[in-house]
């Protein structure tokens, strides 16, 4: 395997779930980069958006993203705008095996309406169609990782084992 195995997509795509478990069954850390980033920051990823913006909270996640992708085994889930960001692609794209996780629209509503977490990139008044636009916007980019896995009708373990073979 690559030194690190980072898992890309929308927000509410699973990555958190689906990174937990596949870390712990190969035996490696998991980090989520969001939580590190509220670790670092000691404040929540909307407090920050709301304080310092969100051009702070990008050279944040950068910064965070540079440290945690490293030599060391480990699976990373990683914020739904952070394979956006070039320089953080490129690093992953060298330095590990980068697996998108695509998940249908409705599911991905389904779970942003059940979530406790904010998303500060939303605009919750008309959810779908930001949730839409925001994926029109980025599904370009997640194609850029090195494997796509389809979520639509399959259970966490059933992805498990289709990203396994991979490695």
């Amino acid at each position: 395997m690559r030194n690190n195995i980072v898992l890309t997509g929308m927000m509410g795509s699973g990555k958190t779930t689906l990174g937990k478990i596949l870390a712990e069954q190969l035996n490696v850390k998991f980090f989520d980069t969001d939580k590190e980033i509220e670790k670092y920051s000691k404040m929540q990823i909307e407090t920050i958006f709301k304080k310092k913006g969100e051009t702070n909270f990008r050279k944040i996640e950068e910064k965070i993203c540079y440290q945690i992708i490293n030599d060391e085994n480990k699976v990373v889930a990683l914020g739904g705008g952070a394979f956006l960001n070039s320089k953080i692609r490129q690093h992953i794209l060298k330095n590990s095996l980068s697996i998108w996780i695509d998940t249908d629209l409705e599911t991905i509503i389904r779970r942003i309406k059940s979530s406790k977490n904010l998303r500060p990139m939303l605009d919750y008044s008309k959810l779908k169609s930001s949730i839409e636009d925001t994926l029109k916007k980025r599904k370009p980019i997640y194609k850029l990782a090195d494997i796509k896995i389809s979520t639509l009708g399959k259970s966490k373990f059933k992805i498990i084992s289709e990203i396994k073979k991979y490695l």
